[in-house]
């Protein structure tokens, strides 16, 4: 984008920013953290630094980097017994086959177990409780034990560019209770003033990594950034995320848009969560929309990819780089002047997108008539062989087609489709032999063009007769029944007529896979005297 849209530009007028850094940011797959990304956030948390913006940081991790230092101070506890009995390689975590069998054993390799001081985190006796109870206890302290690792990486970090950085350790009690709020305001206005910048996290070592529950404050590290943003008074949330934004369904999926834009009253399909992190798409959607909501004095927020090392600097630098260009997804107060100006931006474009669309469907309607003109000059075996053409690359491509309507059955049963409608899409083996034989009896019928159908004298020679000529170009709309596509074509193509067609867009992909088939077999049956022009799937 060459220019800058009005509502991301006011975004850089922000004073205070509070970035939340994922553990899909924070860590690789490994679970192992990520120096190419946090370098980047460091340093771009160091441009707005010295350009006197406050900066707050909330930042996942310490889990994943605690679960390591515990795994290798686990083995460095255990005996020798112990060490040859799970092989060298084998995890001794909580879900490990170790610990299961551990956990089964008694006598007195069983005291054995209980006797090193990993195990007793795991499988203590002393407390009893469940098993989900004692994987959060597990999670709690690797929390603790990962905390000063990622304070001393990120330590190590800031002080390359002469920056301070202070660890601040949060519960839900400390929003709960007035005077814990009051001194955790202080504190956190106390380092802005002198230039140090607090580095915000769940205290899970006491609230023991708990999850959601309907009372809570906050659920993960995404909701508690979005409770910060709004007690501390930032101008601006960041949300990095392991995508580009938040898009109109799972990003893995063909197809999905990019959203400039969330608004409040809007819906799109999720995703998977990331491997490591407890929220996902849909806690930083929420998130999101609490951070902004009315009476905060927090106005916007952006979700954006973390693995974009120019992800903040889009935001929130002095000027629009184009190169860079715009960025993420932006959520913005309810009501605002704001979003008033970022709805009227999507309006404009999705104008100016609709006169693109038509102008494409021009395009597809012209193509289709001047193929049309050509086909109507083609002898009838001439049509005919094309139209054999197209019933033999059915029966051949059957495979890919079948595989095509799979995805769009998934699809349906992912969306709960009625269904009623999920059975008119699903394409068969027998299906697609029945429109073949179809397709070659329409083949095999008398040449429909150049009848006459009806003939009258209105005077000595003057004779006015009813003949049957194409029409030209057909628009036909049709729902999701992909196997009405190869009918449709077949008869517009015995009839010599071109065909825009425009069907349900649950069947998207099967339509889309049959329209190649058949345009392939219309060069092909053609001799290249007809293109696929000749049939548009707009």
């Amino acid at each position: 984008m060459s220019t800058e849209l009005e509502s991301r530009k006011a975004l850089r007028n922000a004073r205070r920013v509070l970035i939340k850094a994922g553990t899909s940011v924070v860590a690789n797959e490994d679970g192992r953290p990520s120096l190419t990304r946090l370098g980047a956030i460091c340093e771009q948390v160091a441009d707005l630094h010295r350009r006197g913006i406050e900066v707050i940081m909330v930042s996942s991790g310490a889990t994943g980097m605690g679960k390591r230092l515990m795994r290798k101070h686990g083995r460095m506890n255990m005996t020798m017994a112990e060490v040859a009995s799970i092989g060298p390689t084998e995890d001794i975590g909580q879900d490990s086959d170790f610990a299961k069998r551990a956990r089964s054993m008694s006598g007195e390799f069983g005291k054995l177990v209980k006797r090193t001081s990993f195990n007793r985190v795991v499988n203590s006796e002393e407390r009893p409780h469940t098993y989900h109870d004692s994987k959060k206890t597990y999670d709690s302290a690797c929390a603790a034990a990962g905390q000063f690792e990622m304070m001393n990486l990120y330590s190590s970090l800031f002080s390359q560019m002469e920056i301070s950085a202070a660890q601040v350790l949060l519960t839900e009690d400390d929003f709960r209770n007035k005077e814990h709020l009051n001194n955790l305001h202080y504190s956190i206005e106390r380092l802005l003033s002198v230039g140090i910048i607090p580095i915000i996290n769940e205290n899970d070592a006491v609230s023991a990594n708990r999850g959601y529950t309907a009372g809570d404050l906050f659920s993960d590290n995404d909701s508690m950034a979005a409770l910060c943003a709004r007690s501390f008074a930032c101008d601006l949330l960041i949300l990095l995320t392991d995508v580009d934004g938040v898009f109109d369904r799972p990003p893995c999926e063909e197809g999905a848009k990019l959203l400039p834009f969330y608004s409040q009253t809007q819906s799109v399909g999720i995703g998977a969560k990331s491997l490591h992190g407890r929220g996902g798409m849909d806690s930083k959607i929420s998130a999101a929309q609490s951070a902004v909501k009315p009476g905060s004095q927090c106005r916007a927020c952006i979700v954006l990819s973390g693995a974009d090392l120019n992800a903040i600097r889009s935001v929130t630098s002095r000027e629009y780089d184009a190169n860079i260009g715009q960025k993420g997804t932006l959520f913005a107060t309810p009501e605002s002047e704001l979003e008033k100006q970022a709805i009227k931006e999507i309006e404009e474009s999705q104008a100016a997108s609709s006169v693109s669309v038509s102008d494409v469907a021009h395009q597809m309607a012209t193509a289709s008539r001047d193929q049309a003109r050509k086909l109507q000059t083609l002898s009838h075996s001439e049509r005919k062989a094309i139209l054999y053409a197209v019933a033999d690359a059915l029966e051949a491509e059957k495979e890919s087609l079948l595989a095509a309507n799979k995805i769009d059955l998934d699809n349906a049963e992912r969306d709960g489709t009625d269904i009623q409608l999920v059975r008119r899409l699903k394409l068969t083996d027998a299906k697609l032999a029945t429109l073949s034989t179809g397709i070659r009896q329409i083949a095999d019928q008398p040449d429909p063009l150049g009848v006459v159908k009806a003939k009258r004298e209105l005077a000595d020679g003057l004779i006015l007769s009813r003949i049957t000529v194409p029409i030209g170009v057909l628009m036909i709309i049709f729902e999701s029944r992909p196997d009405s596509m190869p009918q449709i074509s077949a008869l517009a193509l015995a009839s010599g007529n071109g065909l825009l067609l425009k069907g349900g867009k649950e069947a998207a992909h099967s339509n889309e896979a049959i329209h190649k088939v058949i345009g392939d077999a219309i060069e092909k049956g053609s001799g290249g005297k007809i293109t696929r022009d000749v049939i548009a799937l707009v």
